[in-house]
């Protein structure tokens, strides 16, 4: 008997991990009430490394339930559809509230569909070729959406002296969420033996910018995916009509 409670508390845990990054979200919506939008930008970052993290152990632990898969969409349309929206509004788009209020239910909505749209598709056949994800992945499409944030924390430009265009790439990002656009997969990765050394030193690289420059490591980072990004959105509508898919 005591066996089966240690298993079972076991096999919660991805369960719990999904709702340690729901309460980042929610408490990334608190501290955008009081204005510490740093603070806010911080947690759904927090955020989107648990949500990678409880898929793993749910693999590594063969703790895959149907409870859990819902779970997880349900935190991911919180922590990456409605806590960035919010963010973003109160942060840049607050001052035209009907302009920049459509702007954030556009996304919103968008994160949305995207999340429906993956659930009823989990259990198809996974797209041919390399895998990839179809459309930007909700968490990646938060990251993208705080780019302008990310910029201001830096100091590169204050996107706030800017809210149309701040809302324009809202609205991008949301439709890069809802598109067709095969984009990158964690899993199309491979990494070489030979440059297993150089992937070790860039990660050194990353944990020391995390440390040190923060900001500048989000914008870096989200610099190279929105770059991929942009070559997969270029690669796809090259492609004749009919294989677009």
């Amino acid at each position: 008997m005591h066996k089966r409670e240690s298993l079972s508390l076991i096999l919660l845990l991805p369960n719990m991990v999904t709702i340690l990054g729901l309460c980042a979200g929610l408490t990334s919506i608190r501290y955008v009430l009081v204005g510490r939008y740093d603070i806010a930008a911080a947690l759904i970052i927090f955020a989107a490394v648990i949500d990678g993290l409880d898929g793993l152990l749910a693999r590594r632990l063969n703790a895959a339930s149907d409870i859990g898969g819902e779970l997880d969409s349900l935190s991911d349309f919180l922590c990456f559809g409605v806590a960035p929206g919010i963010l973003v509004f109160q942060f840049a788009l607050s001052r035209d509230f009907v302009t920049g209020w459509m702007f954030v239910l556009i996304y919103v909505c968008c994160a949305c569909l995207r999340l429906a749209r993956f659930n009823v598709s989990r259990d198809e056949t996974p797209p041919v070729g390399k895998p990839h994800f179809v459309g930007v992945p909700a968490p990646a499409g938060a990251m993208l959406a705080l780019f302008p944030l990310f910029l201001t924390q830096q100091n590169v430009l204050d996107a706030r002296s800017y809210p149309e265009v701040f809302g324009i790439w809202i609205v991008l990002v949301a439709w890069l969420m809802i598109s067709k656009v095969p984009t990158l997969s964690s899993k199309a990765i491979r990494v070489k033996r030979e440059w297993q050394v150089v992937v070790l030193l860039a990660a050194a690289v990353v944990v020391g910018l995390m440390v040190t420059r923060f900001w500048l490591l989000l914008v870096l980072l989200d610099l190279a995916y929105a770059t991929i990004t942009l070559v997969a959105v270029i690669r796809h509508f090259r492609k004749p009509k009919a294989l677009r898919g």
